[in-house]
């Protein structure tokens, strides 16, 4: 067997190894103190399983580590570990995020939990304005808190999980002040277009998805952000299916491109400050 490498968390060690599992790559976990040695199995594929460890190292938050976890069954860690390991997961989900992140996150499951309770005050009070003019306009909160509502368990798991990720990543690496002005802005502006577009129904954390997924796309690399080309392609065929109207359900398509195009927009603004900074 081959050492490819060592690593001081077992859930962490765990889902990696899962990841190599369904690449049909035997990989085995053992306990050094409190190291987990990575051992491959096989030489035949060396190269490939340290080229696989190496970018596991560099990005170990990446959700298709734990994804692997549900799709293998391939346990090597002990119950003791197990159990070690489920508040390994609670801390590494604090750790990965910052107050904002988090904020965001409980206050969007404790509406969506009144939502399941049939208690539809707060809906009420958090949807868009009915009609967008001076008279209302009082109610400032309606044109960002649309963002907080959500109206199925997939729509608020999927959105709540790309937010973490993303917002988590954006607040640890950048700042929390960085964060709440995307999510301000792209809360209200794709907000505003979805209203003149279809009227007050609707909400979810999409937009704002967008928008996190426009900055980091588009954000210099040396930010120290990073997002797989594929979940950008995904989330960009996504789009164009809701602009299609071929997905069968109802889609804030224009809270989607507003918030990539604010996310986009923020990005290369951001871009220049720093290029300007650098000149002085």
């Amino acid at each position: 067997m081959i050492l490819l490498g060592q690593v001081n968390n077992p859930r962490m060690a765990q889902a990696f190894i899962d990841h190599l599992f369904t690449q049909k790559i035997d990989c085995q976990l053992q306990q050094q103190g409190e190291q987990y040695e990575l051992w491959l199995v096989s030489t035949n594929q060396q190269q490939l399983a340290q080229q696989q460890f190496n970018e596991f190292v560099a990005n170990p938050d990446n959700p298709k580590y734990f994804a692997a976890s549900w799709q293998s069954a391939n346990p090597q860690i002990s119950a003791e570990d197990s159990s070690n390991a489920t508040m390994e997961i609670l801390v590494n989900f604090i750790l990965h995020a910052g107050p904002v992140t988090l904020i965001t996150f409980a206050v969007a499951a404790f509406i969506y939990c009144t939502y399941l309770l049939g208690l539809p005050t707060v809906y009420q009070a958090f949807s868009f304005f009915p009609e967008l003019n001076l008279e209302n306009i009082t109610e400032i909160w309606r044109i960002f808190t649309p963002a907080l509502l959500h109206f199925s368990a997939l729509h608020i798991v999927f959105n709540l999980l790309m937010w973490w990720y993303l917002g988590g990543m954006i607040e640890n690496r950048l700042s929390s002040a960085k964060l709440l002005s995307l999510l301000v802005l792209a809360s209200a502006l794709p907000n505003i277009l979805q209203f003149y577009l279809t009227g007050p129904t609707f909400g979810g954390l999409s937009g704002v998805v967008y928008a996190l997924v426009g900055y980091v796309w588009w954000r210099d690399p040396k930010a120290g952000l990073y997002l797989p080309r594929a979940y950008i392609g995904f989330m960009l065929v996504w789009l164009v299916l809701g602009f299609l109207d071929v997905l069968g359900m109802k889609i804030a398509n224009g809270a989607h491109l507003g918030g990539l195009i604010v996310g986009c927009l923020l990005a290369w603004i951001d871009n220049r400050k720093n290029h300007d900074e650098k000149l002085r």
